[in-house]
This record gives C-alpha cells, sequence and structure tokens, in this order.
C-alpha cells in the first residue's frame, strides 16, 4: 500500500471511530494548560488532573506562581515524576511570562520554547490545543503508533523526524486532531506492552498487524 493511500485509511479510520478526540489534561484557559503540560512530562495525565486543581486554585495567574518559590510549588506537585525540577520550572516559566510575555502565553514555537520546562513537544501542544496551529506534538505514544502503523520509515529514530513526516501527510487542517488521535490510540489500544491487535480498527492496514499475520501464516504452512 502506497504512503498516500495509508494515510488517507488511517484518517477515515479515526475520523469514524473517534471523531471528538481531544486533550485529557483538565484546565480553564492557557495557562493552566501550560502548567498542566509541564507536569506531565513522564507522568501520567490522570495523575497530573488530581494535583493541579488546588495548585490552580493558590496560583490563579502567572503573577500569583512567579511570586512563589519552587519549594512552595513542591509540595503541590510531590507526587508527579521529577517535581524538583518541574517546581523549578513552573516558578521560572510564571517569571518569564510576567517579565517578557506581559503575563500572556504566546503562540510560536520560537517563544514557547524560549520558558523553562517548556521543549518543542510541550510548545507543539500549547500551540495545537490553544491556538488550533497545525503542530504535531510527537510524546511516546505518538512515536511509537506512528512506527506500528508503518505512517513513518524506521529511519525516522528522533520525535523532531518523526513530526516532520507526520506533518508532511496529514492534511494542516486535521494535523491538531491527529494529535490527540495518535495518542489516545496509543494510550487505549496500541498500548505499550500488550497492544489490543484484535480488537483494533486497523488491524489489516497497520504494518505491524500485517506483519505479525504473515508471520502466523507461515508457521502454519
Amino acid at each position: 500500500m502506497r504512503k498516500k493511500e495509508l494515510y488517507q485509511k488511517v484518517i477515515e479510520y479515526f475520523q469514524t471511530a473517534m471523531p471528538v478526540a481531544e486533550t485529557e489534561l483538565h484546565y480553564s484557559n492557557p495557562f493552566e494548560l501550560l502548567i498542566a503540560v509541564i507536569l506531565s512530562a513522564q507522568c501520567t495525565d490522570k495523575r497530573v488532573n488530581m494535583i493541579t486543581p488546588p495548585l490552580f486554585r493558590d496560583f490563579p495567574t502567572p503573577e500569583a506562581l512567579a511570586a512563589t518559590t519552587p519549594e512552595i510549588v513542591f509540595e503541590y506537585i510531590r507526587s508527579v515524576s521529577y517535581p524538583n525540577n518541574k517546581a523549578k520550572h513552573l516558578v521560572g516559566m510564571a517569571q518569564m511570562l510576567v517579565r517578557d510575555f506581559q503575563s500572556t502565553v504566546p503562540d510560536t514555537l520560537e517563544e514557547l520554547i524560549k520558558l523553562p520546562g517548556v521543549g518543542r513537544k510541550t510548545a507543539n501542544v500549547i500551540q495545537s490545543v490553544v491556538f488550533n496551529k497545525a503542530a504535531m506534538a510527537v510524546d511516546t505514544h505518538v512515536f511509537r503508533v506512528s512506527h506500528r502503523i508503518g505512517l513513518v520509515p524506521r529511519t525516522c529514530t528522533t520525535p523532531l523526524a518523526t513530526e516532520k513526516q507526520l506533518v508532511k501527510y496529514i492534511p494542516e487542517s486535521l494535523i491538531p486532531t491527529a494529535h490527540h488521535w495518535l495518542i489516545l490510540h496509543g494510550r487505549y489500544v496500541c498500548t505499550a506492552r500488550a497492544p489490543k491487535c484484535e480488537s483494533c480498527g486497523l488491524n489489516g492496514i497497520c504494518k505491524e498487524s500485517l506483519k505479525s499475520s504473515s508471520g502466523l501464516s507461515m508457521t502454519k504452512n
């Protein structure tokens, strides 16, 4: 199957199976989402959603968060991964928002990655979710799923290479949604250790499933 045809079939499947696809992080404004995404690095959305309500309540603005200390923030986020570093990043991020961005979350990759704790993946999430830009954030789920399905070649060994390949073939208007399609598919169906291939709607299209069925057929013969 040609690459373009594969992408078309995968997109058609997700449009039918997952017409509504959005972040599972809880937030009510761009500043809260930025905090949540920073906290979600190597941590589950479920855990982040458990700890953010008190944090959002007590530090509702960049000014409030900028005025506190990493030691105080640590007490709110101690159950996430790498709480010491993330506490420092959150306070530093808020201070930079106040100092350099008039307390407003910026909307470009170049400005977002200047913020402490914000790398390309986090910046792309903010661009996609908040500003509906054609930015593809590649986390572990997106990386794994896109390789298994065959959307990207094995030579795409980095998140950036994977991102470039995906945005090359996915229509620009669908990129913000496609990001969530791949994440949610990886989170609940194409899981890392025990993918649910037998119940996956992409079975028969997915490169990994075709490889497995081919191997099984050869064994039977």
